[in-house]
């Protein structure tokens, strides 16, 4: 639901309502009286209550993520998570030869 901003003509009096966008707008001053209670032009308000995607998904969306101390990082050169590597030729001929030296 959102909020309106109203003020009084008369008296200065001013206040936020939260009305439905249904309702009709407040004409009355609840300080004076006087018919000249007018909805002011101001930034979009609106409360958020309850369980939703604005209280799950975006929670803390404005922090960076903590990494362990010692992790790699992407300045460091680390893999992106599952991404696939393969090993240098020189690496896997190495192995091919200790394994048939030892049979």
């Amino acid at each position: 639901m959102p909020i309106y901003a109203y003020r009084c003509g008369s008296c200065g009096f001013e206040k936020d309502h939260l009305q439905k966008l249904s309702d009709s707008p407040l004409c009355t001053c609840p300080d004076c009286g006087q018919a000249t209670y007018s909805k002011q032009v101001t930034a979009a308000g609106f409360q958020l209550k309850g369980t939703g995607w604005y209280a799950t998904d975006f929670k803390g969306s404005g922090k960076p993520a903590k990494t362990a101390p010692g992790a790699p990082t992407a300045t460091t050169g680390a893999e992106p998570a599952g991404s696939t590597t393969t090993a240098p030729a020189s690496t896997t001929v190495a192995a091919a030869d200790t394994g048939a030296a030892k049979q």
